[in-house]
């Protein structure tokens, strides 16, 4: 009797509805092995969200997780939930139409960054901006994996792939910069290396109501190897990278002695010793974004630390809600309509 007081003490605590059966890490494993090369990041990010499904308290039938074309989409397969393997660059689209169609469902796009941003890219901002309440999981390796090494819209520029065998001559998307643009009411960046920090974003991401955008630097190790690890790699992350926290001063570095102010409306780094008064103070409520913005393109300037962390979190209407408040509104003026008579209605001809 303890034992179950304890229990339910403790999913009180932790937010979790008390009818909804304990679930384990365990529960969202599949019997299907991932077909991930060894060392890939994906086992990362799948094992990280495994982890922290249990904790956010929705039963298994009322999670979908949808996915494109690519490496990262073939996660519906190890996740136990319902899932949906659609066509390339479509997923957002699919998973709109589910939101619409039930929006009590928790929803999951898992993307690449070639799957959203290139045949994808209209969908995806088309997402960021309707506002639905789903979640997006973008991993970006800067390349074309599945399809054995092609660059991809973020690969940067002058790389030398199978289909830029002189260098690649576009300028790459940064796709923190075109979330922000497109509207996305929640954006953040996480590392696959950073169980932690993953997960806690993750989690920040399911409990923002809207649409949630994830950019995961994810590493290829077969055809990318090492394009984020200045980034991930433990002895070179403190200098390169500065975590983003509500309400703090950007500050970095080994020995934390190093800052971030602006000059001129650039960017640009700074010793702490000189003070910390001048340094940006982060606010991811801010509701417009032109200090988001300003984080953003630090990930493009070869000088500057790439920021982690949340960089928007803001509340606006949900899409979903306003279409359930719209089709209320025209039932209460109009009724509840008629399908048969709206078909038959007007000029009508019958194909033998």
């Amino acid at each position: 009797m303890l034992k179950v007081v304890t229990l339910m003490k403790n999913r009180r605590s932790s937010g979790i509805p008390l009818g909804v059966p304990t679930l384990t890490q365990k529960d969202f494993t599949t019997d299907q092995d991932p077909r991930w090369c060894p060392g890939c990041g994906d086992y990362s990010i799948l094992a990280q969200t495994r982890r922290i499904m249990p904790e956010l308290g929705i039963p298994r039938e009322n999670i979908v997780f949808i996915s494109g074309i690519g490496c990262s989409s073939r996660f519906p397969y190890y996740m136990n939930t319902y899932g949906f393997h659609t066509i390339h660059g479509r997923a957002p689209t699919i998973a709109s139409g589910v939101k619409m169609a039930n929006p009590d469902l928790s929803v999951w796009v898992i993307t690449g960054d070639g799957d959203a941003l290139s045949i994808g890219g209209n969908h995806f901002i088309h997402l960021m901006r309707r506002n639905f309440d789903l979640n997006v999981l973008l991993f970006n390796n800067r390349i074309y994996g599945l399809t054995k090494g092609q660059y991809s819209p973020t690969s940067e520029q002058g790389k030398s792939t199978k289909s830029s065998p002189f260098g690649s001559l576009e300028t790459p998307f940064n796709p923190i910069s075109l979330a922000l643009s497109a509207g996305a009411t929640f954006v953040a960046r996480s590392l696959d290396t950073d169980p932690p920090h993953l997960r806690s974003i993750i989690k920040y991401a399911y409990e923002h109501k809207g649409t949630s955008f994830i950019e995961i630097y994810q590493n290829c190790n077969i055809f990318n190897d090492g394009t984020f690890f200045p980034y991930t790699k433990k002895e070179t992350k403190a200098d390169n990278t500065v975590f983003l926290e509500h309400g703090e001063p950007l500050i970095f570095g080994l020995e934390s002695d190093k800052g971030i102010q602006l000059n001129n409306f650039q960017p640009e780094v700074t010793t702490v010793s000189n003070g910390t008064e001048n340094l940006i103070v982060h606010d991811q409520y801010a509701e417009n974004t032109t200090l988001a913005n300003f984080l953003a393109r630090m990930s493009d300037m070869p000088d500057m630390p790439h920021p982690i962390g949340i960089f928007r979190s803001v509340q606006h209407p949900c899409y979903e809600d306003l279409m359930t408040d719209q089709i209320a509104s025209a039932k209460q003026q109009r009724g509840e309509g008629d399908l048969d008579a709206l078909l038959h209605s007007g000029d009508t001809w019958i194909v033998e």
